[in-house]
């Protein structure tokens, strides 16, 4: 945790060097976290906001270890309530840029609450969600988002319950900014962090993460280098949905459906990623079965509405103005009496 005493020199110019931090990262050897940490620092210069001016807020996990690494203030708080941190943070601080680092575990169990409200109100923090389907602190129990069947050691017959979907569940939240990037694909996960950060509103990234102890190559048939530009499409903006080694594969949509096309085929027009602010699109790209499909990554939903502590503040300024009471006048209205 950073003090005032650490950021010595405003004018400095920022770079990854910059927000890393001397405390020593004690994550497992080969962990997926240390991927998101370095892409992290890398994209926190190019964002030009001092670093006493960011604040990291994890809860409890592995993952929550991320505020001791970056030389930014930041809070490591309590299991699953990083949201309700932050939400305070942001109303009495509106100009600090504000992250929240939590897991399925954190965010998807006794957090889930916390992290569907924060995401409904709209306050403008980015929420990074590392998904590694398993608790990996706490040394390998099933979590929210591990998949139906799943053996570990609270579930040594496999799991009987339905996984989460993060992606899923920020979208019927209302969540103005919802995308999904992967922990070894620095260069999309980078542009996802930084379009994250830039969006006004609540932004909700979703980050596949290895655990290579507990549930390692959970994501392997995707994620590895070899096989990613075939089995993974990345949704930008305006764009249209390629894939495969020379973007020589697409998606087109006829009737309601989504169809793997050749691109030298000009009988099938591929389709262009632009209806961002549509939930029902958004929810029909996520859903596209693997691995009949590529998983798509990238940004799902990007819109715009009030964020909430602007919201507060005009209500708190139009109450003020409306009431000419004073502090004692008001603590003597109403049902009071003396004892």
């Amino acid at each position: 945790m950073s003090t005032a005493a650490d950021f010595k020199d405003d004018n400095e110019p920022l770079s990854k060097e910059s927000f890393v931090s001397d405390q020593e990262v004690r994550w497992c050897p080969g962990c997926g976290d240390y991927a998101i940490l370095a892409s992290v620092q890398k994209v926190l210069p190019e964002l030009g906001i001092k670093r006493e001016n960011t604040v990291f807020i994890s809860g409890i996990g592995c993952s929550s270890r991320f505020p001791y690494y970056l030389n930014t203030y930041g809070f490591h708080t309590i299991h699953g309530r990083a949201p309700t941190i932050a939400t305070g943070l942001k109303i009495a601080r509106p100009e600090l840029s504000v992250w929240i680092v939590t897991g399925d575990g954190d965010g998807l169990s006794i957090g889930t609450n916390h992290l569907l409200h924060i995401m409904r109100r709209n306050v403008d923090v980015t929420i990074l969600l590392f998904n590694n389907r398993i608790y990996g602190l706490t040394k390998g129990q099933y979590s929210p988002t591990s998949e139906k069947g799943k053996k570990t050691k609270t579930t040594p017959m496999g799991s009987i319950d339905h996984p989460f979907d993060p992606v899923q569940l920020a979208l019927a939240a209302g969540c103005t900014f919802v995308a999904r990037g992967i922990d070894v694909d620095s260069k999309n996960l980078q542009w996802v962090l930084k379009e994250a950060a830039m969006h006004r509103g609540t932004s909700f990234v979703e980050i596949y993460q290895n655990c290579n102890v507990f549930n390692d190559g959970a994501f392997a048939a995707f994620s590895d280098r070899n096989v990613r530009d075939n089995n993974t499409i990345c949704l930008m903006p305006g764009k249209p949905l390629v894939f495969g080694q020379e973007n020589e594969k697409g998606l087109s949509y006829h009737q309601e459906k989504f169809n793997i096309i050749s691109m030298s085929d000009p009988a099938s027009p591929v389709y262009v990623h632009q209806e961002l602010d549509s939930i029902a699109m958004a929810i029909k790209l996520n859903e596209l079965p693997h691995p009949e499909y590529p998983v798509p990554i990238g940004i799902f939903r990007k819109m715009q509405r009030p964020i909430y502590e602007e919201e507060l503040a005009n209500q708190q300024e139009s109450a003020k103005k409306q009431s000419s009471e004073t502090l004692a006048t008001l603590l003597q209205s109403g049902k009071t009496w003396k004892i």
